[in-house]
């Protein structure tokens, strides 16, 4: 039997990871969980973002994982060395592969980073990003908005255009020429972001850099899948929330049917004691 890739994260935002993974890593197979009943972790203490993310890692552990990715960046920029040193297989989050790309693709080195409160509060991208390239002038922003935004499915309605057009609006007036989407829910809003920022700024896709790294690690640690394994890949996905949104969304998103099931908070509580 396979072992699977495991992904986390807080809501369905890190379904544009996983549908990344899918097109690169199409002979491996997925375990995915969403935490959408506590979504928003970004505005949350870090103690809880701590405690949130290792329960969600303990749950993947158990369905015996060969290597786990923190699909989130809030959660990443928190926990990913805490994680690091709890389990014994490879750890990856979205923060580097993404401060990298845009450290690649910036021409004039005036990059802007969107991020939740906690992942822009932490440094982590902006530490990460000036570590690569001392010069650069960063433009870090909060969108508190984006996320419930996502979470409800309504990434591509009349309203999301109004909240990007206005948390957007100082950021267009600077000099950047990269745009960082540091939170794995705002590709669901990508074409709003790119319109309103307009053709000259590219966006970085943190999650979709990922994948990138998570192959290259696969291969260093022999535990890349081969295409000539008989065994189909296999995907499940869990929701501590509601099933239906959560389908819904990923079906847009994934442009496939998948199996999804809920897994109640108590039940990820119930381990840790």
């Amino acid at each position: 039997m396979k072992r699977p890739i495991g992904f986390l994260d807080s809501g369905v935002g890190g379904l544009t990871v996983v549908k990344e993974a899918m097109r690169q890593l199409p002979n491996e197979s997925i375990i995915y969980i969403g935490d959408n009943a506590r979504c928003p972790y970004g505005p949350r203490p870090v103690a809880e973002i701590n405690e949130f993310t290792q329960e969600l890692v303990d749950f993947l552990l158990e369905q015996n994982i060969k290597m786990l990715v923190i699909a989130c960046n809030t959660a990443t920029a928190v926990s990913l060395e805490r994680i690091r040193e709890r389990v014994n297989i490879p750890v990856i989050g979205v923060i580097h592969p993404g401060a990298r790309a845009a450290n690649r693709y910036s021409e004039n080195g005036h990059i802007g980073i969107l991020a939740t409160e906690a992942t822009i509060n932490s440094h982590f991208y902006q530490n990460v990003l000036l570590d690569h390239n001392k010069h650069l002038t960063l433009y870090p922003l909060v969108c508190s908005k984006f996320v419930p935004l996502v979470e409800s499915g309504q990434y591509s309605s009349p309203i999301a255009k109004k909240i990007v057009a206005e948390s957007l609006y100082d950021l267009k007036q600077t000099a950047i020429d990269t745009l960082i989407l540091g939170c794995t829910h705002y590709p669901l809003l990508a074409p709003l972001i790119q319109k309103f920022m307009g053709p000259e700024v590219r966006l970085v896709n943190s999650g979709a850099e990922t994948v990138s790294d998570v192959s290259a690690i696969l291969d260093l640690y022999n535990l890349a899948e081969s295409s000539w394994n008989p065994e189909a890949a296999t995907y499940q996905f869990y929701t501590t929330g509601g099933v239906a949104l959560f389908k819904d969304i990923a079906k847009t998103w994934l442009q496939k049917d998948i199996p999804v099931s809920r897994i109640p908070l108590s039940q990820l509580e119930a381990k840790k004691e």
